[in-house]
Parts: structure tokens; sequence; C-alpha cells
């Protein structure tokens, strides 16, 4: 029997959202960049699980794909991402900015090596991670720009806000802190729109692992912090959700609800002229359709991990998103799929969890003892006493 939203624990909520996003990843990786159509037509029906590399045994050097194992549960760069986020923070043990993205997410992606599962070799993870997120290292280990400006320069995509579910889960129930926090972090990675959904999705998943938070409340949180085209596209797609309860139906409205803000174009593989460029009117594809995909599944992680992977396009990022949030929620991950991934990816999808939970618990303590210092300090001049 599934436990109440309010009766999860703050451990079950981040190891379902942790989880979760891993496995989602793992599930739209050998979709990715594919059109719905085409999904239908490979698989011959809609994707409902673990599939195989797009191109079979020839993944090895099929274009433009190769040379990476996508499929058969391998997770990507989203998940490997996240927990590179998750060692900072467990060597930090506090709130991050963007200064400890420069001290230590980049010196970990470039002198630890690592199991990288679609290249199924040890390597480090900046071989894996594209150029968006190289551009991390080229920045601010040999450029030395100000971590927190240098993001300003990038290609605006969702590379940042793909791994910030652990901000989100570090400010549990404070959506206006891990907003914050996320885009303080994000300004060395990424600007404009880009940097936007980073916090924003910090937000939503603070705000899924809220005691009694349903899929709106979720959304309505994100609306209420969310500026420009990220706000807009978040109501105009989610609006569009709201009239659908299975995620066949729902696949082409959204897609068309969130073409005026998309940059990338119809064709995800050839880009239109002015993708991936500042805007204030435009917004990444991923953050709005998986907010959608929530609430059309009404939270349940199955069903809204399942719509963002057959929705193609950059579906990895949309199902790791997807995934979080309704982890963080409290809807299980299935255990055939997290003990496949795990196995498949050989990495421990629960280590990162429970390495999580015990800083999140050190940082609230932490953030407890500030805010009564300040309280009694604001009262010794004269401002009211806030009681215990």
């Amino acid at each position: 029997m599934t436990p109440k939203n309010s009766e999860i624990s703050l451990e079950d909520r981040i190891t379902g959202a942790l989880v979760g996003a891993a496995v989602g990843d793992a599930l739209g990786g050998p979709v990715e960049g594919y059109s719905p159509d085409q999904i239908l037509e490979r698989h011959a029906g809609r994707v409902h699980g673990i599939v195989g590399p797009w191109n079979g045994d020839a993944w090895r050097t099929a274009r433009p794909i190769a040379p990476y194992h996508k499929g058969d549960g391998h997770v990507t760069d989203d998940t490997l991402m996240t927990h590179a986020l998750i060692r900072v923070y467990d060597r930090v043990r506090d709130h991050l900015d963007a200064y400890a993205i420069a001290d230590h997410l980049v010196p970990d992606l470039m002198t630890n090596p690592r199991w990288i599962p679609e290249l199924e070799a040890t390597a480090l993870p900046l071989q894996r991670i594209f150029l968006a997120e190289k551009w991390l290292v080229t920045r601010l280990h040999y450029g030395h720009v100000d971590p927190r400006e240098a993001g300003v320069g990038n290609i605006v995509n969702c590379g940042a806000a793909m791994y910030m579910a652990p901000v989100g889960l570090v400010n549990a129930a404070n959506p206006q802190a891990a907003y914050t926090e996320a885009l303080d972090i994000a300004g060395a990675h990424q600007s404009s729109y880009g940097r936007e959904a980073a916090g924003v999705f910090a937000a939503a998943v603070a705000a899924a692992a809220t005691p009694g938070a349903t899929p709106d409340s979720v959304v309505t949180t994100c609306l209420s912090l969310a500026k420009d085209g990220t706000r807009t596209a978040i109501e105009q797609v989610c609006e569009v959700a709201t009239h659908h309860t299975d995620f066949e139906s729902a696949l082409l409205p959204l897609r068309k609800a969130i073409a005026p803000y998309d940059t990338v174009g119809p064709d995800y593989r050839a880009p239109s002229l002015g993708a991936r460029r500042p805007s204030r009117l435009h917004t990444i594809e991923e953050l709005p359709i998986a907010l959608a995909m929530l609430l059309v599944a009404g939270g349940d992680y199955r069903r809204a991990v399942l719509g963002a992977v057959n929705y193609g396009r950059d579906c990895d990022s949309i199902a790791t998103m997807a995934g979080a949030l309704a982890g963080a929620l409290g809807s299980p991950v299935p255990d055939d799929w997290s003990k496949t991934v795990s196995e498949a990816s050989r990495l421990d999808l629960w280590e990162p969890a429970t390495a999580l939970t015990a800083v999140t618990r050190e940082i609230f303590d932490r953030d407890v003892t500030h805010r009564r210092t300040h309280e009694a300090a604001f009262a010794a001049l004269g401002g009211p006493r806030c009681s215990d």
C-alpha cells in the first residue's frame, strides 16, 4: 500500500526523486532526438519500459548517435551531472553557489575517472558531457571567468536545469530558497531562460517534496516564481495538459503549445537559426513538457515518465525532470526498472540519495541556527521577537 503523501519521509522523497530521475533518464536515452511518429514506427508501438539502442547492435558506428550506447538501461549525462552535483554537496555540506561549481564540480569532471555507462568504459566525465557542459571547464578552469558570470555566452539549453533536482531536495518544502540557490549555481553554466529553467525546476522539486503536494500545487508554485517566457510557456502548456488524462492524446497538443516558445524548431536534429540564443520571450522545451506530463499522469511515476519518453525530442531530460518530480511527490519508481538501470549502468542509484539526505539534514539544522541568531539580533534592535 502506497503511503499518503503527507506520511512520506524526507529520505523517501529524496530517494524517489533521485532514483526516479535516473530511471527516467535511462528510459528516454534510446529514443532521444526522435519524434513520436518515429518512435511509434521503430518500436512497433509506444515505449513501455527499457528498450535497446535505436540502431541495435550497430550503435557503435551508427550516426548521429555513435559512439554512445544509449539504451539497455544506461543512464546519460543528466544522471552523471546530477550525481556530480551531489558529490559537491557531500563535500561542502552547505548551500552551494557558483563558486562551489568552479571549486568542486569542475575539478571533479576533469580529474576523477568514473564508469561511464554509455561509453562502457572508465573515463573522465568530461569526455562524456556535451559542449554546453564542457563550457564549464573552458570558462571556469581555462578562462578564469567570475563563476557568477561564466554562463554568459553559452548556448541556452536545458544543460543546467537537467541536474538541479538536488538543489530542490536540499531545500525541500522551500521552493523560494531552491529557486534562489539554483539561480546562483546555474550562473556558472547558463544564462537567460536556461538559467531561469534551472531555478524553476529546483523550485518545482522543492514544492513536490512538500507534504500534501500535488501536481497542481507544483505547477502553481512554478508559476509564482517563473519569469518571462518560461512562465508564459508553463502556463500555456500546462493549461493544455489539464484537458488530457493519457499521454497518447496529449503528445501533439503539447508540442503545438510549446512551439511558440521553443527556439529549437520542428526538427530537433536540425535546429533553427535562432536556436538556443538568449531571449526573454522563450523557454527551454523540457521543463514545461515535464510539468505537463506530471499533470497528465496525475503525479503517477510510470505514466509521467512514459509520457515524457514517448514525446521524443530531448526526452531523456524531459523524463529526468518528470521522474524527479513524480518521485519527490512519493509515487513509487517501479522496482524492475530501477534494478535494471542500476545493474546495466553499474551505478548504485541509492547511495547518492543516502548521502544527500544526510547533508540536507545538516544544512537544515544550520539554517535553523542562523535564523534564530538573526531573530535574536533583530529583536535586540527593537523588532518583534519570534516564538520558537
